[in-house]
């Protein structure tokens, strides 16, 4: 099974897509360390991915996807999945492949990303892509404010993991 840990920056996906994968002995991939050094650097200038950016992205985590798949492997996989279509490019086998949106208010993202460190990732692109998101219909919805533990929970019971 692959389960897809979505949402914008800020939600937790990392933080929370690791102690997931750690809690089921799971392997976890952060889809940002499979961007391309172009997109990195166009985000880290404040400038918003086009779709055209992400498509090479979301084929090469595909890749991943179904290459773990192919071998009976478990992952985790953190992704922000913002648009219907990206989600449906990444959903690899529907049967094994389970999405879970990450979700909070705006001021909760705003102040995550303002805390954060080290990311190539700026604040002024959370605007963007809250504009960006089509909440999913079929995903499992988790509100991301409580600590972390608390959301990985509630992410294994929703899942029934």
């Amino acid at each position: 099974m692959v389960v897809i840990v979505m949402g914008v920056s800020g939600a937790g996906k990392t933080t929370v897509g690791r102690a997931l994968a750690e809690a089921l002995g799971w392997r976890f991939v952060d889809a940002d360390d499979l961007h391309p050094k172009a997109n990195v650097e166009k985000m880290a200038a404040g400038v918003p991915l086009t779709d055209e950016d992400r498509w090479p992205w979301l084929a090469a985590i595909r890749q991943v996807m179904a290459d773990a798949l192919a071998r009976g492997e478990d992952l985790v996989l953190a992704n922000s999945a913002l648009k219907k279509a990206y989600r449906d490019r990444l959903a690899v086998d529907p049967e094994r492949v389970r999405f879970v949106y990450l979700d909070a208010p705006r001021e909760v993202l705003a102040h995550r990303l303002s805390q954060r460190q080290g990311h190539f990732m700026p604040p002024s692109l959370l605007d963007s892509q809250l504009a960006t998101l089509e909440p999913p219909l079929h995903a499992l919805i988790v509100d991301v404010t409580p600590p972390p533990p608390e959301v990985v929970k509630a992410i294994r019971r929703g899942l029934g993991l």
